[in-house]
């Protein structure tokens, strides 16, 4: 009897070791025991990224995938307990804000905040435990970056220094807007994000991210895990290009500006880090998949901050992916990836085109419409089962 191993079922490339990547490829490696995978990234295996301080806000059901690969760091995660959503002035007075409470909807958090590096390092450190595991099947090609992916007859050619075929690619490499070639679906919403840390006073309430619609664009804070017993939250402020001075202003004028716009419920911020600017829009392909390659995350759809959702959906496109391969079979690659876009499309389409409206509507300046905008806000909090299905949405996505 031979010893010799038996060919891959599937040969895997993986493009991209951030977040969506090293969560499909941890799916992946444990669903598709046949399959072999390869993890490409730029960066070298060695290099520290558990200090990246980017913030993500992570939905629920993002929380409970990341649980099941073990691989969640739940000690360095604040929970998300309350969303409170409104509108500043000026516009009518005393409109209710949305309130979605982890409690009404019988569940112990809506979703959590945490730094990128402290996501991204227990998923490295998972994947490279498997690949230690299993050197010959899972590969891990870190400090490798990829020149190229070609359509090749029965799969695709990648170039990563040297050319390797595999029967499938998966892209999940996005980077930033102001960086990334237009795709088929491309908008320049002409705003910017200035993203970076508050203190917020000892009153404020623990858990809770407010999004309050100014006239410029949103502001949100998300709550981070307290430091030195301070309370911390994550800054995400949007502003038009033509109309930015912050650059500007100094830090106390910062926090000045930020107060006069937040509700009363937040409490006035005590101190801000220095802030980060990043340009936003909408670029999306209007398909996940190209022949033998798939795009996920930002290499599918890079959206406005305002919903909060661009992470989430590249990590349900990830685990739907390697669910549809298991289900299908490995031989069955085409059918797998036929069904993968049948189903990620309602999900898919309704969080791009209701983030890409809910963006636009900051670039209106129609009389009248942020009075419109919080009526609606206050019909949402009337209709209860309404504001549950938009927290079942912003919890799970669409299903």
């Amino acid at each position: 009897m031979s010893n010799t191993p038996l060919p891959p079922s599937l040969k895997l490339a993986v493009i991209g070791a951030g977040p969506a990547g090293l969560t499909l490829a941890l799916h992946a490696a444990r669903s598709l025991p046949q399959a072999q995978i390869s993890l490409f990234d730029a960066r070298q295996a060695d290099r520290d990224v558990s200090g990246d301080p980017r913030t993500i806000a992570l939905s629920l059901g993002s929380v409970q995938l990341l649980q099941r690969l073990k691989a969640w760091p739940a000690s360095d995660a604040e929970p998300i307990l309350q969303v409170h959503v409104s509108q500043a002035p000026p516009t009518l007075q005393d409109m209710p804000a949305v309130r979605i409470t982890a409690a009404e909807q019988g569940v112990e958090q809506l979703g959590a905040v945490l730094h990128y590096g402290q996501l991204v390092a227990p998923l490295q450190t998972a994947w490279l435990a498997a690949a230690a595991a299993e050197p010959e099947r899972l590969l891990t090609r870190f400090g490798s970056p990829v020149a190229a992916v070609k359509a090749v007859t029965g799969g695709v050619e990648v170039d990563a220094g040297i050319v390797e075929n595999f029967d499938l690619a998966v892209v999940a490499e996005g980077g930033v807007f102001a960086d990334q070639a237009r795709k088929s679906l491309a908008r320049d919403y002409q705003q910017n994000a200035w993203v970076g840390t508050v203190t917020l006073s000892a009153e404020s309430p623990a858990g809770v991210a407010y999004e309050r619609f100014t006239r410029n664009g949103p502001l949100a804070l998300l709550p981070l895990r307290p430091r030195d017993g301070q309370r911390r939250a994550a800054l995400v402020w949007c502003l038009p290009q033509d109309e930015d001075d912050v650059a500007t202003l100094s830090d106390a004028q910062r926090l000045t500006v930020i107060n006069s716009l937040l509700a009363e419920d937040v409490g006035p911020l005590q101190s801000i880090s220095p802030l980060k600017c990043f340009a936003l829009g909408l670029n999306a392909e209007r398909s996940l998949v190209d022949g033998r390659v798939v795009r996920i995350g930002n290499a599918a759809q890079t959206l406005h901050p305002v919903a909060g959702q661009g992470l989430n959906l590249g990590l349900r496109d990830a685990w739907s992916l390697v669910d549809a391969l298991r289900r299908h079979g490995e031989h069955k690659i085409d059918a797998a990836l036929k069904s993968v876009e049948w189903q990620r499309g309602p999900d898919r389409w309704s969080t791009i085109v209701s983030t890409d409206f809910l963006a636009r509507t900051f670039t209106w300046r129609w009389p009248g419409l942020p009075a419109a905008r919080a009526l609606g806000l206050a019909a949402l909090q009337s209709l209860p089962p309404l504001k549950k299905a938009l927290a079942r949405q912003m919890m799970f996505g669409r299903r």
